[in-house]
């Protein structure tokens, strides 16, 4: 059984990261000693042992610094993700590691090795080399001392994020167009007849989609885009300094460049050739969809232009009103708990699986619960995984799936249960009612239901490519192909049940939803673009950058009015998570999971055997192999940007 985590206590964080970190570092000492008489397993295998340990700790303690309820518990997660942030980054920093991984190498058995095992000894030496190991010590020493400055910074941005809270208050004029059952979970403002809307999804997006007052929706967006902006601009203007001046020590122009040689894409012109080949159809796109929007204004009696703010509003108008999608007539079909069974049914078919809920999961909140992952025809346990789903002071506040539990190779011969958690902020329950689910937190579930997938039916050897150790530009593309499903009129019908009555959503509503799903795809797409190349401008290799200046710049491809007084950056904590200069990799992922889907659309979107091929190429490698390689396989081919522009509607769409 997975950890108890209904009894973790602020002591028992702190224990979990000592005995793990103290256990590894006695296999590290071991990998050290086999310089002399170098081997797989008395090099190679100690080492990744030590990781997966120091892995199976983050499970056990840090990631409570996500979710906990409890402030004293958050904080030593916290800490505990610090030291191990820390450890793991100072690995490549060990000369006798680094002797030791050396004399391997030269060896004739490190000489012929082949497969998953070449590629474990490949990636250690490249991290050898990225951390200085054949530099001067003295500059060795700053590299070290700069990462681990760096870990300091983005745990810390983290927690600010997680932990900021703000609001508007709101009278219930200004909730105008919400539906009852929105305005019924607000908690009440200062005054009478107040209302407080927070900077939780499951309140801003609605309002930002329905609330006619459009000053209102300023204020909101605005809270939300300065989102602890004074504790946390300090903090990123630090990260980027010490990010350059690592890249100028390796002699490399601009942190972009250091950061994707680890990276699928490899070098900044391939992503700008990316750009290049996508940009131009998103911002035709993106200049029509925003003219018919200003028209919208002009006649509500609004001044000019259409704002960051507007632009939900009016996609949700349009969607109603050309479309005749009634968002809140969908939700009532699409109850968390029928969303779920169909996930799991469709995805049991296509890859060949069994789910079953644990009933005493032993969680970190009643609201969490826990799964199983079988296989059917051997009754074989896979894997387990939790979802907590709703939104709580001091959570996580955007969606992702944490490891808990690395799979790889035990000493003992036996395979390791990964373990996994989807941490996410849905509409919750609400009075009578269930959580009632907006489409849009439908496609969200699908996908990090895909990284759940990837890391619970890894068959990687090594905890080092188990989890989500697949470079950050693929690592999306398992979870993009996923939300394909749920714009499928065919998938949809399968699971969305009426919450009171059961019934089966009427086919009318499926179609209008559908035959909206490309509405201003441009203005869509032109978001993520001003996400990604405000990411790589950040990272160029200027000296000093001016922070204002490229977010301005960056976002003039969304074709929007700028939201003066503003600065997202403090609270983008991708740029502070993994994905610096790697924020393009979403686009990036989207277009390869597109190819990828391709192959479903030709063959069957829910054919077992191409779902088998699926799992077995892309799914169970996991890191192992590099994206290249699996996509290729998969696909047959270069991946390519025709789908995802045929996808998006920018060209003709594919027969459906």
């Amino acid at each position: 059984m997975p950890y108890d985590y209904a009894n973790v206590t602020p002591e028992s964080v702190k224990q979990e990261t000592d005995l793990a970190l103290a256990y590894a570092e006695l296999l590290l000492t071991r990998a050290a000693a086999s310089a002399e008489e170098p081997s797989f397993d008395g090099t190679m295998r100690p080492i990744d042992q030590a990781w997966a340990r120091a892995a199976e700790a983050y499970g056990r303690g840090a990631f409570l610094g996500q979710v906990s309820t409890d402030q004293a518990v958050r904080n030593a997660g916290t800490a505990a993700e610090e030291r191990l942030t820390k450890w793991r980054v100072g690995l490549a920093f060990r000369p006798d590691l680094y002797r030791a991984v050396s004399a391997y190498a030269a060896t004739d058995e490190g000489r012929a090795l082949e497969g998953e095992q070449k590629h474990l000894l490949d990636i250690w030496l490249r991290d050898f080399r990225r951390a200085g190991q054949e530099m001067d010590p003295e500059v060795r020493a700053e590299l070290e001392s700069l990462r681990a400055r760096l870990v300091e910074l983005e745990v810390a941005f983290q927690r600010n994020v997680n932990e900021a809270r703000d609001f508007i208050e709101v009278t219930m004029e200004q909730l105008d167009g919400l539906s009852p059952t929105y305005i019924e979970r607000l908690p009440a403002g200062s005054k009478p007849g107040t209302y407080q809307v927070s900077l939780d999804n499951p309140q801003l997006i609605p309002f930002m989609e329905q609330s006619a007052d459009r000053a209102a929706r300023h204020e909101l967006f605005s809270k939300n885009w300065n989102r602890a902006v004074d504790i946390n601009r300090p903090l990123l203007e630090e990260a980027l300094t010490i990010r350059q001046r690592i890249a100028s020590l390796h002699g490399d122009p601009s942190w972009a460049h250091f950061a994707m040689q680890v990276k699928m894409a490899g070098h900044p012109e391939r992503v700008t050739a990316f750009y290049d080949e996508i940009v131009p159809a998103v911002s035709q796109a993106a200049d029509a969809e925003v003219r018919a929007m200003q028209d919208l204004l002009a006649a509500d009696g609004q001044p000019g232009p259409i704002g960051a703010w507007d632009w939900r509003f009016y996609d949700f108008r349009q969607r109603r009103e050309r479309f005749g999608v009634d968002s809140a007539a969908l939700t009532e079909y699409l109850p968390l708990e029928h969303v779920v069974d169909g996930m799991f049914a469709l995805t049991a078919e296509v890859f060949g699986l069994q789910y079953r809920k644990v009933e005493d999961a032993h969680a970190w909140h009643p609201s969490v619960e826990l799964y199983e992952i079988l296989d059917p025809k051997t009754d074989e346990h896979l894997a387990w995984f939790y979802t907590d789903l709703f939104p709580r002071e001091g959570k996580f506040n955007h969606a992702a799936a944490f490891a808990l539990m690395v799979g790889h190779r035990r000493a003992d011969g036996g395979y390791e249960t990964p373990i996994t958690a989807i941490v996410a902020n849905m509409t919750p329950p609400s009075g009578d009612k269930p959580s009632l689910l907006r489409h849009v937190e439908v496609e969200s579930l699908f996908h990090e239901f895909g990284h759940v997938l990837h890391m619970s039916l890894t068959r990687a050897e090594s905890a080092r490519f188990s989890g989500a150790e697949t470079e950050w530009d693929f690592i999306e593309a398992p979870s993009q192909i996923m939300e394909h499903w749920v714009w499928r009129a065919e998938i949809l019908s399968r699971f969305a049940r009426h919450y009171r009555t059961g019934e089966p959503i009427p086919h009318d509503l499926v179609a209008q939803l559908v035959a909206a799903e490309n509405l201003n795809a441009g203005i869509r797409a032109g978001v993520q673009v001003f996400y990604g190349t405000l990411d790589l401008a950040l990272h160029d290799g200027q000296a000093e950058p001016n922070l204002d200046e490229i977010q301005r710049a960056s976002h003039e491809v969304t074709r929007l009015a700028y939201p003066d007084g503003t600065f997202m950056l403090a609270s983008f904590a991708h740029l502070m998570g993994g994905y610096d200069a790697g924020y393009y990799g979403y686009l990036w992922a989207e277009a390869l999971g597109d190819d990828m889907w391709d192959r479903f659309e030709g063959e069957g979107i829910t054919s077992p055997q191409l779902g088998a091929e699926y799992r077995r190429t892309i799914l169970e490698p996991n890191g192992s192999r590099t994206g290249d390689e699996m996509f290729h396989d998969f696909v047959g081919r270069e991946p390519s940007t025709e789908a995802w522009l045929r996808y998006k509607g920018f060209s003709p769409p594919p027969d459906r």
